[in-house]
C-alpha cells in the first residue's frame, strides 16, 4: 500500500460560515455545571467560569473551546485550530474570501 500525501497544490482550501445562531444545546444542568478554566500566569491565579456565563459573555469561545477538544493533541491539532474563525454574529470581515454557506440542521 502506498501512502497518499497533497501536494500543496492540490490541497483545495475553501472558507465556509456556519450560522450557529441558539443552535448550542445542552442536557442537564451543564449551563450552571459546565466549567471553563484558564491560568492567568500568576500564582495562586486559576480563574472558572461556567457555560452560562461564558455564552454571555464571550459565545464565540465557547465554540472555539468544543471544537479544540475534538481535535487531535499535538501540533497538527495546534495547526488546524489556527485555521478556524469565530465570530459572534453574522458580521465578519472576510467577505473577499467569497465564503460558501454551509447549511448545518442540528
Amino acid at each position: 500500500m502506498k501512502t497518499f500525501s497533497a501536494k500543496p497544490a492540490e490541497v483545495r482550501r475553501d472558507w465556509y460560515v456556519v450560522d450557529a445562531t441558539e443552535k448550542i444545546r445542552v442536557t442537564g444542568n451543564k449551563m450552571k455545571d459546565k466549567m471553563y478554566h484558564h491560568h492567568t500566569g500568576y500564582i495562586g491565579n486559576l480563574k472558572s467560569t461556567n457555560l452560562e456565563t461564558l455564552l454571555d459573555e464571550a459565545p464565540e469561545r465557547a465554540l472555539q473551546y468544543a471544537v479544540k477538544g475534538m481535535l487531535p493533541k499535538g501540533p497538527l491539532g495546534r495547526k488546524m485550530f489556527s485555521k478556524l474563525r469565530v465570530f459572534a454574529g453574522p458580521e465578519h470581515s472576510h467577505a473577499a474570501q467569497q465564503p460558501i454557506p454551509l447549511d448545518v440542521n442540528a
